[in-house]
């Protein structure tokens, strides 16, 4: 097994490792969600948090990890008599796959001796392994949402409890939960970031020195990884010994009235949901002020905690970044007397680690952790984006009349000139569905064959696993008792009996966007209404845990903005930068958005596509281009693609182009104005007012 790289020896990752620190002091602060790019050495932090924690007594041979100091410990393997036999290991670090199971998660019923002996016995899953430990999920935005409530809900409860195939248990599971994501996969919804206690931003250093000195590092440590650790080794251990000077002084640290009312101010200040935030800051600044040896919260400890706890409880939209106002932060706190030095320990040997400079980080012995500094910068909120109040009026490129047979400025001109027009007030719209039972990832919005959801039959095990359907695994073993049984009346099983559930609930699919950004489309109003209705459809596509893509074409080519992705937070972004002008070479948009899908379909051959267009139907760019846009559209109903054409063309005369392309496409034709939820529910009333109306 590789040596792993030491945690004292990575550098520029300061806030993350604050965070990760006061977590494992305090694991009450809830964990640590780390979001940034690729390459930030977050999953190499992480992995090596373990090795400089101070190691855990355990009772002899608990599966649970039991504290033998803790007469009420919660152990299946229990109870334990007082002079039962302790042991001395290392704190656990235990990696929690993406595609994992909720069996594997919580544990289920052991299979093999249910089998051979009749036996029902509980076999523990992740959560009792990482009890007193780290439990660390990688890519913690691609988890299925119901593991990702239900180790949440356990890291609260510091409890697993498990009632499934005839099994009952419940054990004790109090772990550190460190997630890590790069948002340009997707985001967390905003109520699970609620979840986690402190969340922090990572980015690689822009200061070319400490850029080469982490190059020089890695370097060496790939030369000799044996060499590298062992030099770290005094660092490592005065790092542990910090910790465990913390963890013992924990209870010592007084939160006093005066800096309780503070935390509320900031809390309040910031407009955060719930209390959730005012506990974790209250949590993580007792955390702080142990770290740094003092037995009294003071402003330092606020500010680090805050900065930590707060930035992702600010978000009002899925679109919003997280992110908090230092300034506005340092005007509540005001001023403070001076910082008292952490008292000198013989026994903690200084480890220095370059930092970068900052009037508000003072000198610290260990890699720059006592007072962070994050970005300040406001969140940008991308998706509501309006033409009234403070922000700039947007130019009306409109040509023309918007009603009756709209002109098309770029008719005349090619591509003309591309104006952007702001998106209009996002709403809640209509639920587009893919017809037909698909069997891809877990969702919300097509029906599909999945691992959680109703039962609906049962089928012999395969390499995706499942829930034990016992009554069918039962009938299939039925026939075979005669032959089998050698005296007794106990049933005899065996492996080819076993039976699985089927089970129904919903995918989640790839929604492809086709916008039409031509000129036609770039009166004010119209492109207003159209990037607003994209954008309704974009935050549903983010409630539903569906992939995006973004095609738009103008001019004369089509154009792939955004390939399928999981961050509707760039495509929100991409659609907000949109220019529109020119003709419409709708035929190349179509043909670029099914290479797309094809591309797609290789790459996640069970995720099933739903191809939106946005158009007002016209095609102006080549000779036929309307015969040749219809020849595709016929193309892409062979292929089976699911389709829906929103309909933007406006007026009191229309040319109808758009419900012609529908029909040849085979997709569902809906107008621009029927996209919204509520649209929608105003014409079911109508109608039912007018059937009440004709029958009385």
């Amino acid at each position: 097994m590789p040596l792993q790289y030491p945690f004292t020896a990575v550098v520029g990752s300061d806030s993350m490792a604050l965070a990760l620190i006061l977590t494992t002091i305090s694991p009450e602060v809830g964990g640590v969600l780390v979001r940034g790019e690729k390459g930030t050495a977050k999953s190499t932090m992480v992995r090596a948090l373990a090795a400089v924690l101070p190691p855990i007594e355990v009772v002899a041979g608990d599966r649970f990890s039991s504290d033998p100091a803790d007469p009420g410990a919660l152990s299946p393997d229990g109870p334990f008599a007082t002079d039962a036999p302790v042991e001395t290991r290392p704190v656990r670090l235990v990696e929690l796959p993406v595609g994992a199971t909720e069996d594997r998660v919580l544990g289920s019923l052991h299979l093999e001796r249910a089998l051979s002996d009749g036996k029902a016995e509980y076999e523990p899953g992740l959560l009792a392994r990482a009890h007193r430990g780290i439990l660390y999920v990688d890519e913690v935005n691609l988890l299925h949402d119901h593991l990702v409530d239900l180790l949440l809900d356990a890291a609260a409860m510091g409890r697993s409890t498990v009632e499934r195939d005839g099994i009952s248990v419940a054990h004790a599971a109090r772990f550190v939960l460190v997630g890590t994501m790069n948002p340009e996969e997707g985001e967390l919804r905003p109520q699970l970031l609620d979840r986690f206690g402190l969340t922090v931003e990572v980015a690689a250093p822009r200061d070319p020195a400490l850029r080469v000195e982490v190059v020089r590092r890695r370097m060496a440590y790939d030369a000799d990884p044996a060499g590298f650790v062992a030099s770290y080794g005094d660092a490592e251990r005065a790092f542990t010994s910090r910790i465990e000077t913390a963890q013992a002084l924990l209870p010592e640290v007084v939160l006093d009235d005066a800096a309780l009312l503070k935390i509320a101010e900031i809390c309040a200040a910031f407009d955060v949901d719930g209390m959730r935030a005012d506990l974790v800051t209250a949590r993580a600044a007792i955390a702080h002020a142990a770290w740094n040896g003092r037995t009294r919260v003071t402003r330092a400890d606020l500010r680090a905690a805050a900065l930590l706890a707060l930035p992702h409880r600010r978000r009002r939209n899925p679109f919003d970044a997280p992110g908090i106002d230092e300034d506005l932060l340092d005007r509540i706190l005001g001023e403070d007397e001076p910082e008292p030095t952490p008292p000198d320990d013989p026994d903690v040997e200084p480890v220095e680690t370059p930092a970068p400079d900052s009037p508000d980080v003072e000198p610290v012995e260990t890699p720059a952790l006592e007072n962070e500094t994050h970005d300040s910068a406001e969140p940008q909120d991308v998706s509501t984006s309006s033409t009234s109040g403070d922000s700039a009026e947007p130019q009306d490129v409109s040509t023309g009349p918007t009603s009756g047979h709209e002109s098309d400025p770029g008719d005349q001109s090619g591509a003309g000139d591309a104006t952007t027009v702001s998106a209009g007030e996002p709403f809640r719209p209509r639920l587009f569905s893919v017809s037909g039972v698909g069997a891809g990832e877990q969702g919300r919005r097509s029906r599909a064959i999945t691992t959680s959801g109703h039962r609906i039959g049962a089928r012999k095990p395969g390499s995706e696993g499942g829930a034990v359907h016992l009554i069918e695994t039962i009938r299939a073993a039925a026939p075979h008792q005669g032959a089998r049984r050698t005296g007794g009346t106990r049933l005899s099983l065996r492996a080819d009996d076993l039976r699985v559930a089927v089970r129904e609930g919903q995918e989640s699919n790839l929604i492809l966007f086709c916008v039409d950004a031509s000129g036609s489309m770039a009166a004010r109003a119209r492109m207003q209404q159209v990037k607003a209705a994209v954008l309704s459809l974009l935050l549903d596509a983010y409630r539903r845990r569906d992939k995006v893509g973004l095609v738009t074409f103008r001019g004369s080519d089509g154009v792939l903005a955004l390939p399928p992705t999981s961050s509707v937070e760039i495509a929100a972004a991409r659609l907000e930068e949109l220019p529109a002008g020119g003709r419409t070479p709708l035929a190349e948009g179509m043909l670029t958005a099914l290479e797309s899908l094809r591309v797609e379909s290789v790459r996640d051959p069970n995720r099933r596509p739903l191809l939106v267009l946005v158009t007002d139907g016209r095609a102006t760019s080549g000779t036929n281009a309307v015969e040749r846009s219809r020849v595709v559209a016929r193309h892409l109903a062979a292929r089976g693609i699911a389709s829906l054409v929103i309909d933007c063309e406006t007026g009191r005369f229309r040319m109808g182009l758009a419900r012609e392309l529908a029909a040849d496409l085979g997709a569902e034709y809906v107008p621009l104005g029927e996209v919204s939820a509520e649209a929608l529910a105003g014409v079911v009333r109508l109608s039912t007012d007018r059937h009440r109306g004709g029958a009385a």
